[in-house]
């Protein structure tokens, strides 16, 4: 799959959003895994996931972030955040973050927590 490339952080997150960065780092952190995300609905729930993978399952944290919020009912995301050290954004994790948001921000951020950057599309 391809990958959405990110580009360079141009302004601060709101509180809001850097409570989802915040619930991605610590999800990513709790396991060990390579990626950590967390989504906002409509209703302002939020939902933190990290990446699994498995000899029979893969699934991105911004994908299992996403699954979650529409598991609980969510029909449309505010925002989302990758906590990541890849240089780009899975197109599988921005596909999810799409079929509930045509317009959400997902921010990416590196393990530390420092924005990298906003992919909108």
């Amino acid at each position: 799959m391809p990958e959405a490339v990110i580009p360079p952080a141009t302004a601060d997150l709101t509180a809001e959003d850097q409570k989802l960065v915040t619930l991605a780092r610590g999800s990513r952190a709790r396991v060990g895994a390579e990626e950590g995300a967390a989504v906002r609905d409509q209703d302002g729930r939020t939902y933190a996931a990290a990446s699994v993978a498995l000899p029979s399952l893969a699934v991105t944290a911004l994908q299992l972030a996403v699954a979650s919020a529409a598991a609980a009912g969510a029909t449309k995301l505010e925002a989302a955040a990758v906590v990541t050290e890849a240089a780009t954004l899975d197109e599988l994790g921005r596909a999810a973050v799409r079929d509930l948001s045509a317009d959400a921000p997902i921010h990416v951020a590196g393990p530390g927590g420092s924005l990298l950057g906003t992919v909108t599309t």
